[in-house]
């Protein structure tokens, strides 16, 4: 007797939104590797994760070659394979860039590490494919000729289905746009890059020209601004729990945790955070929720990927669903309003 399915079961409250101008439809909120699949959750607690995401409605996984040092894919890999989830109902993405190793081709994006680097994330991830393969970041020491035909001859081996960037800036998005008209080759569909309420300009101010032209579409990460969105650090307290008590190992997290702590820019968002959880809890909800909702709002936002480590997290942020619907034009001048930091139209640069 064949192993039952575990079967897609839409959620009605969820948007599956297409990527770019392709026809791949992503959940409108997703699951990330970052940090937490893998790194400071590991084992059964992972497929728990991985079980609460598809039983509602999440059909978008995302990690990285460099997330955990390759345990992050390797959990997921596994926890798909044990829950039983038919691979063709999934999204998977994962990101090249830093890869593992002393040698001086284990990182950027060399056409030699491009291709390597997804058959070394196939292997952990026990799959035959991805279908997205983002360049995590930009290399400005490869040319993007070399870039844009190793991640073309990755879709025409049939190990990823489409590809797309990771903190690029719009003219290095223009760049691969152009070089790829130019040798009629398949153009990245999305770009994957911070966007929340305290980061604004590169996606709605510098990226206004990319959407215009080519319909990239964002899938966003750290919606809720290292955990500043969700109220924890209101009181200017560390939670022993929180991604600045726990991922002492990062310089860059800890630095901008403890200037917001600290500075009186900080505190200052702090007092905006407070005023938006009044305007959220009007609304019956929570900060992080209308938080989550105000981004998924935009035109741009194909997808914001959620950093989880329980299910619990997960139900939490999942209830931005219900907010979007709350999100009138009063609402919106009212966080306008508080947050006073809306780009303006970026100048032409063509």
């Amino acid at each position: 007797m064949a192993e039952e399915v575990f079967a897609f079961k839409k959620n009605e409250k969820m948007e599956y939104r297409r990527l770019g101008r392709s026809g791949l439809r992503v959940s409108c909120l997703s699951l990330g590797g970052w940090l937490t699949l893998g790194g400071t959750v590991k084992g059964d607690p992972v497929r728990d994760i991985i079980k609460c995401a598809w039983e509602n409605g999440v059909n978008f996984i995302d990690t990285a070659e460099e997330y955990a040092d390759g345990q992050s894919e390797r959990e997921i890999g596994r926890c798909v394979k044990e829950l039983n989830i038919r691979r063709s109902d999934l999204v998977i993405s994962t990101k090249v860039f830093w890869g593992h190793g002393e040698s001086p081709n284990a990182i950027g994006l060399s056409r030699k590490h491009i291709i390597e680097a997804l058959d070394a994330s196939l292997a952990r991830l026990q799959m035959d494919y991805v279908d997205i393969y983002f360049a995590h970041r930009p290399d400005p020491s490869v040319p993007m000729d070399e870039v844009v035909r190793a991640f073309n001859h990755c879709i025409q081996s049939g190990k990823t289905h489409y590809w797309g960037t990771s903190e690029w800036s719009a003219l290095e998005l223009e760049e691969a746009h152009q070089t790829c008209a130019r040798l009629n080759l398949i153009p990245p569909i999305a770009e994957q890059t911070e966007h929340s309420l305290f980061k604004r300009d590169r996606v709605e101010g510098e990226y206004k020209p990319i959407f215009q032209r080519y319909g990239t579409s964002i899938t966003v990460f750290s919606a809720l601004y290292c955990g500043f969105l969700t109220g924890k650090y209101n009181s200017g307290v560390v939670p022993p729990d929180s991604r600045f008590a726990v991922h002492t190992e990062m310089d860059w997290l800890q630095s901008r945790v403890k200037h917001l702590l600290t500075s009186d820019e900080g505190k200052q968002q702090i007092e905006k955070v407070k005023k938006l959880t009044e305007i959220a809890e009007r609304l019956g909800a929570s900060v992080t929720q209308l938080s989550l909702a105000y981004i998924l709002k935009m035109e741009s936002t194909g997808t914001i990927i959620m950093g989880c480590k329980s299910p619990a997290q997960m139900l939490e942020q999942l209830g931005a669903l219900d907010v979007l619907g709350k999100i009138d034009a009063a609402v919106v001048d009212e966080v306008e309003e508080i947050f006073q930091n809306k780009p303006p139209p970026p100048t032409s640069w063509r």
